[in-house]
C-alpha cells in the first residue's frame, strides 16, 4: 500500500462522510483513453490508443493508502488511425494479440511528491512478459458526477513510458524503422464502487 496525495485525500474526505474501510474505484470505460506515441524513422510520432479498457483501484480515505490498482487493455482493440498499420500492429511483429489478447498493468506501492501528483510504481504484462512500470500520476479532479450516475468521481491521469525490446518486441527497433521507446499517456474518470 501507499499514501496517495494526502492533501488530495484531505480534500475529498471533506466532501464525502468519514469512511470506516477503503473504497473501490472503476475506470469509467467512457471516460478512460490509453494512449501512445512513438517514433517512425526518425521522423515524427505515431499515435496510437486503444478503446477497450477495465479496471480500478482501491483507496483508503482515513488512511490516505492507495492498493489493488489493476488495469486490463485489450491488445486488438488498438487503432492508429490506418487500417493497415492496425493489422500489423495486431500481428507477431507487434502485439500478437492472437496468443496475447491482453496487456495490464497492477500496483501496489508509489510515492507523493506534491499535494496531487506522486507515481504509481508497478508491473506491466505485454507478451507474456512482465517488467516494471513506473507512471507519473496528477489528481486533476475529484467531486459527485453531475448527472447519470451521480457517483463520486477522481480524476487522474497518467504518464510514462517503457522500451518494447524489454517485452521481445525488436521489429525495427536495430535499423531505426520504429522507435524502441513508448510514451504512454492514460486519462481516466473512476467512479466509486457502490
Amino acid at each position: 500500500m501507499t499514501r496517495f496525495f494526502p492533501s488530495a485525500a484531505l480534500a475529498l474526505s471533506l466532501a464525502l462522510p468519514a469512511q470506516a474501510e477503503p473504497l473501490r474505484y472503476e475506470l469509467d470505460p467512457a471516460h478512460t483513453t490509453v494512449a501512445f506515441t512513438i517514433q517512425h524513422l526518425g521522423y515524427a510520432d505515431t499515435l496510437g490508443l486503444f478503446g477497450e479498457v477495465s479496471g480500478g483501484f482501491t483507496y483508503d480515505m482515513e488512511t490516505q493508502q492507495l492498493s489493488d490498482v489493476s488495469v486490463t487493455v485489450a491488445a486488438d482493440s488498438i487503432t492508429t488511425l490506418n487500417e493497415a498499420r492496425d493489422d500489423h500492429v495486431r500481428g507477431n511483429d507487434f502485439l500478437g494479440v492472437q496468443d496475447h489478447p491482453t496487456i495490464t498493468f497492477t500496483a501496489d506501492s508509489g510515492t507523493a511528491r506534491s499535494d496531487t501528483a506522486g507515481t504509481v510504481k508497478g508491473e506491466v504484462t505485454i507478451l507474456g512478459q512482465t517488467r516494471p512500470l513506473a507512471l507519473d500520476v496528477e489528481l486533476a479532479g475529484q467531486g459527485p458526477y453531475p448527472f447519470g450516475h451521480k457517483r463520486f468521481v477522481l480524476g487522474v491521469s497518467a504518464r510514462g513510458s517503457l522500451m518494447r525490446s524489454d517485452f521481445g518486441m525488436n521489429y525495427g527497433v536495430d535499423n531505426g524503422l520504429v522507435g524502441d521507446e513508448v510514451q504512454i499517456l492514460i486519462e481516466t474518470e473512476a467512479m466509486q464502487v457502490e
